[in-house]
């Protein structure tokens, strides 16, 4: 008996020894994919000019900064159903060049150009993952949704809109890239490959500026506990990698400000009187202006889609300054000094202080004081509980955490006073806002200041012109 109960013990040891070796081993997998991006209280516009350095970025670059960030919102959506345990994730390994082909090769080359074959090889096997992701897109979300009937043909097509269109357009740059690629795995040029090719990239101009609309309605649409069950199932599979169905949406726009990124890395690595050297230039001054222009327009396609949202409580609110405004600078939720939360918007003209409201199932912007002209803006970095504003902010808050990372905003006009005290979520979103309003303000005197040295010319131009 004592035998029999001695093996039951050391079977049910060897299998709870087997099962720690299994939890082991899943536990230990280096699971190094980006996750969902962060998303930030400031939604700002971020320029291209900077690609590298998003801090310093950070405060404002005026003219559509869509494109280097993420556009997000924020949602409030509560989770439905039941909590499932994350399955594993199914993890997309990095390659390099001097990895995938025969290194025998590399005892031939420099370092300088291995480090250009890397950058080619990089862009190649760039294209391959952006093309997986975008079938994935399609074949897991976009075609179960519609069979499913999760959200209508229409909604889909406003959410994932030309998405498919993407994919063979990177499809032929990748092979175009295959094909030039040499049996021993090197490749001698690709110049002349993306300047015959970059110009495809002008289709981006819709896709791109159609993602607010996009990200607000999936956004919307995530309140309905069926889509957000069947978009939380298939962040916890292992094909999505950790993403989510928006970072899936967001891959095209982060390929493309990543381009510039691989050519300067090409070009830093190939000599002048390499002959491809002409071919790269060329494709880098291309690919700078194509961003630019995709970058402009969806700068402007997010200003017409809150400029629309905007809900005025009379007509004296509406002002030309919005009306005529192509950029906005920045925009997000601050708190005022009464706790209540306003959601501000900078267009490049004038400071617009909202309240979000839900209307006819749409995220609006009710605004709460008349519009207020940048050029007349006055503003004051206010030190954590030091300042008074008609009696004590401390007075206002039971807390002394609620009393950090103010700042005032004034406008006088006439008779007309207008202050705000706003509070920013932390001491980096204060700063934003500091620097996107004295930013704003430069742009208006800079504008104002060439107009007047125009009109100055005019005016003294006839006088010189009778004179001789």
């Amino acid at each position: 008996m004592m035998g029999c109960c001695l093996f039951m013990h050391q079977k049910q040891k060897r299998k709870q020894s087997k099962r720690d070796v299994d939890s082991l081993s899943l536990c230990s997998l280096d699971i190094n994919e980006p996750s969902s991006k962060r998303v930030k209280p400031l939604s700002r516009v971020t320029s291209l000019a900077s690609l590298i350095s998003p801090v310093k970025a950070a405060p404002l670059k005026r003219i559509g900064q869509t494109l280097q960030r993420s556009i997000s919102f924020r949602s409030d959506c509560r989770p439905w159903g039941r909590q499932i345990a994350p399955a594993i994730t199914k993890r997309r390994d990095s390659k390099l060049w001097s990895e995938t082909f025969d290194l025998g090769l590399g005892h031939m080359l420099s370092s300088t150009e291995i480090k250009r074959q890397e950058a080619i090889f990089e862009l190649s096997q760039g294209e391959q993952d952006l093309i997986e992701d975008l079938k994935l897109a399609k074949k897991a979300y976009r075609d179960p949704m519609l069979k499913l009937s999760i959200m209508t043909e229409h909604e889909l097509n406003q959410i994932f809109f030309t998405l498919d269109s993407l994919i063979p357009l990177h499809e032929d740059l990748l092979s175009r890239l295959r094909e030039a690629r040499k049996p021993d795995g090197s490749t001698d040029h690709v110049g002349h490959i993306l300047v015959d090719w970059l110009p495809c990239l002008e289709t981006y101009n819709s896709y791109c500026s159609n993602q607010v609309a996009a990200k607000a309605l999936l956004d919307h649409k995530k309140q309905d506990h069926r889509v957000h069950d069947f978009l939380q199932r298939c962040l916890e599979s292992p094909f999505s990698r950790k993403l989510d169905l928006w970072s899936f949406l967001d891959i095209p726009r982060s390929r493309l400000v990543k381009y510039p990124l691989l050519l300067r890395e090409m070009l830093k690595h190939t000599s002048n009187d390499h002959p491809d050297r002409q071919h790269l230039d060329e494709a880098m001054n291309m690919i700078q202006s194509i961003v630019a222009d995709i970058n402009t327009q969806t700068g402007e396609s997010e200003c017409r889609y809150y400029k629309e949202r905007l809900l005025y409580l009379e007509s004296g609110q509406r002002d030309l300054l919005i009306d005529s405004s192509r950029i906005l600078s920045c925009h997000g939720e601050l708190k005022n000094n009464r706790g209540a939360k306003l959601h501000v918007f900078l267009f490049q003209d004038v400071l617009v202080v909202t309240r979000a409201i839900t209307q006819n199932e749409q995220l609006c912007y009710q605004l709460h004081r008349q519009p207020i002209p940048v050029r007349d803006l006055e503003w004051e970095d206010l030190q954590d509980a030091e300042v008074r504003l008609g009696g004590s902010i401390r007075g206002a808050f039971s807390h002394s955490e609620r009393i950090k990372n103010f700042f005032r905003v004034v406008f006088r006009s006439g008779g007309q006073l207008q202050t705000h005290c706003f509070q920013a979520s932390d001491a980096f979103n204060k700063q934003q806002w500091l620097n996107c309003i004295r930013q704003a303000k430069e742009a208006v005197w800079s504008a104002e200041c060439g107009a007047a040295q125009t009109a100055c010319q005019d005016r003294a131009r006839p006088q010189h012109d009778a004179q001789h």
